[in-house]
């Protein structure tokens, strides 16, 4: 495959990710502020700015911390060149630029998507409409991941897509977990406190793990069994064990297809070594944020090594 096709594909697919992910951060943030007076509520939406990346960005424009401007600033302000609209184009240009590539019903379910929220997103966000608006955004994202698992070949087309998906995804379950000690607490007074509680169960929600958490724990919402949840179990689909294995897989099929493997295999290989290797105790006593912080820096290696590998920029 050519490099630069390559590089539309696990670029199209993380694009959509990222607006999913993005509907999560905002449903989970307004939920918190509703439960939170006017000051607290602001630090709130703080902690989503700066968990997305956007909090200079947001400060450039010199608006005010309050839910609904800021929920249209991410969504659709022609300010953010990482806005939910802009993303959805952008994965809408790559999927038109890899047509080719991709069945119909891949690319039908994306332009789909990307007139459907260029629809709901034309106009400013009521807070009223914003669970409708966040829903849609998740549920258009989920049908293109879905065409793509119930059409396409196991190849390596396959293979770039979900390779992005899976980047992606860890980048954000990472990120979740690392401004939740650094941000979303006042200070270290509220550890373990009702507000410690109801901060963890707001993380639970921004990755759609509360429920599943609950299950397997009877309800409790210890902070050390959340982070390993998120951490290392292989069987939620969005911990980074199981972001790193099925990445894993998918490379490892890249490297059969194509009769040899590259360098940026042997990083995850040892980057998973390492996870799988490592338990929560370890973690907590290396540092979760200083841990965090590797896996962060590792996982951008791994990107940037794939994309070196493939020829991304050909």
């Amino acid at each position: 495959m050519l490099g630069r096709s390559a590089w539309g594909l696990f670029w199209m697919f993380r694009y959509l990710e990222r607006a999913e992910n993005t509907a999560r951060m905002l449903d989970a943030g307004f939920r918190m502020a509703l439960t939170r007076g006017l000051s607290a509520a602001s630090d709130e939406w703080r902690s989503v700015l700066i968990t997305l990346g956007l909090e200079e960005a947001f400060a450039a424009t010199g608006l005010e911390h309050s839910g609904h401007i800021i929920t249209n600033f991410v969504l659709r302000s022609p300010e953010n060149a990482d806005s939910v609209l802009a993303m959805m184009e952008n994965a809408r240009t790559n999927a038109r630029m890899v047509r080719t590539a991709i069945t119909r019903e891949v690319w039908e379910a994306t332009n789909e998507s990307w007139m459907i929220l260029k629809e709901v997103l034309s106009r400013p966000v009521r807070e009223a409409d914003l669970g409708e608006a966040l829903d849609t955004i998740r549920r258009q994202t989920m049908l293109v991941r879905g065409a793509m698992e119930g059409t396409m070949l196991r190849n390596d087309i396959y293979n770039f897509a979900y390779m992005g998906t899976h980047i992606e995804r860890a980048d954000n379950t990472a990120r979740i977990l690392d401004v939740k000690y650094h941000v979303l607490l006042p200070s270290l007074a509220w550890v373990g406190s009702r507000l410690d509680n109801a901060q963890w169960e707001m993380v639970l929600r921004s990755v759609s793990g509360e429920r599943a958490f609950r299950w397997m724990n009877a309800g409790a919402l210890d902070p050390k069994g959340i982070a390993e949840f998120l951490i290392l179990d292989g069987r939620f689909p969005r911990s980074l064990a199981f972001c790193y294995d099925k990445l894993a897989s998918n490379m490892a099929s890249l490297a059969y297809g194509y009769g040899e493997a590259a360098p940026s295999h042997e990083l995850l290989r040892q980057a998973n070594a390492r996870l799988q290797q490592t338990g929560i105790a370890q973690i907590f006593e290396f540092g979760l944020h200083e841990f965090i912080t590797q896996f962060i820096n590792t996982n951008r290696q791994i990107a940037d090594a794939i994309a070196a590998d493939y020829r991304f920029t050909e």
